[in-house]
């Protein structure tokens, strides 16, 4: 059983800071990107972070400059820096990691997993 586990959310002022992590655990043989994407109350899923294994990040522009995505690889964990945070960077964000497992077909199929999402609150 793979699972990919968020912590760090939490209720901040506008202009405060909050870090995010995400720790994948279970019988993984390695992962390739991983990421953070995030969620409003009644908009599409959209994409906030993305890192390669080898540590090249990119960014929607609405955070670009305010947060930092990176990774510990021998720890299976993802990390996103949250700084100047804006009312509206609040949503649900959630973890995704594309992860070859062990055991299974071969080749290994690269499959895509989420986390269950962390609550990001911001006041103004």
């Amino acid at each position: 059983q793979v699972q990919l586990v968020e912590s760090g959310g939490g209720l901040v002022q506008a202009g405060g800071s909050l870090r995010l992590s995400c720790a994948a655990s279970g019988m993984i043989f390695s992962i390739n990107t991983m990421g953070w994407y995030r969620q409003a109350p009644g908009k599409q899923r959209e994409l906030v972070a993305v890192i390669t294994k080898g540590g090249s990040a990119n960014y929607a522009d609405s955070v670009k400059g305010r947060f930092t995505i990176s990774r510990d690889n021998a720890k299976n964990t993802v990390y996103l820096q949250m700084n100047s945070l804006k009312p509206e960077d609040a949503s649900v964000y959630y973890c995704n990691a594309g992860l070859y497992l062990y055991g299974g077909t071969w080749p290994r199929q690269l499959r895509n997993y989420w986390g269950q999402g962390t609550q990001v609150t911001v006041t103004s």
